[in-house]
């Protein structure tokens, strides 16, 4: 774990499962969110926070960032285009985004499979655009907005999917890295990188890569001709309609 600026090693030792989508174990895990700003335990973080919204194709979702970090924070988590809707001191932002939580059901959360599926129809910066103005038109809207620590700011919608190299025909892959074992062999070149996921051209067509899967691996580069040997979960093509029966 991370703390005042360098890396602690685990106080057990603890291995980490395969399958885990992270570098920790649980005690580091809980004893990392003792001092964050996600689980709210640094109230008196000086710094300016702002509350965006994030477009995720079908969703549309508020959260906080440090203003200091700019889109760091949207493109960790992968978001198509964003906003900022005010900025001001972190507690007053956390009451923002639970009063848009409330008051206009907008999640703070978006699952990674729901991201995934959007980026098969990312649709045009245009369109996210005025579904993001629009939402934000409603929360300027909001006879409490912005709480008291909060200066509203006139919305500036940024697309995000150049960053990416997200084409405007979306991405489908065809299968994805199961958690990896020793000795495997991961190849391909990268057509993609959106948050941790990584899309490769392989011979086996297109494979979505969660890097999270990657945490706590030794990587070792592969000579240009290696074979992919990591095994592969087929997926379905999130744009065909599902069977009702």
């Amino acid at each position: 774990m991370w703390r005042a600026g360098r890396r602690v090693p685990c106080p057990a030792g603890a291995p980490v499962p395969a399958r885990t989508r992270g570098a920790q174990c649980a005690t580091c895990t809980a004893l990392d969110r003792s001092s964050s700003i996600a689980a709210d335990t640094r109230p008196d973080d000086p710094r300016a926070f702002a509350v965006y919204l994030a477009h995720h194709g079908s969703v549309v979702k508020v959260g906080i960032t440090a203003e200091e970090r700019g889109s760091t924070r949207l493109l960790e988590q992968g978001a198509l285009s964003s906003t900022v809707v005010s900025t001001g001191t972190l507690m007053a932002a956390r009451r923002s985004e639970h009063l848009l939580t409330t008051a206009l059901g907008l999640p703070d959360r978006v699952a990674a499979q729901r991201k995934r599926t959007a980026r098969a129809r990312p649709g045009t910066p245009g369109e996210r655009a005025a579904e993001l103005l629009a939402t934000a038109e409603r929360v300027h809207a909001l006879p409490a907005w912005p709480p008291i620590g909060q200066t509203p700011r006139e919305p500036h919608v940024t697309d995000h999917t150049t960053a990416y190299g997200l084409p405007p025909s979306g991405l489908v892959p065809t299968a994805a890295v199961q958690p990896l074992e020793p000795g495997q062999t991961v190849t391909g070149r990268l057509a993609c990188r959106i948050g941790s996921d990584l899309y490769l051209d392989t011979a086996a067509g297109l494979v979505l890569l969660d890097t999270r899967l990657l945490a706590g691996w030794a990587l070792h580069p592969a000579p240009g001709d290696a074979a992919f040997t990591a095994g592969l979960e087929p997926l379905d093509d999130p744009r065909e309609p599902q069977a009702l029966f």
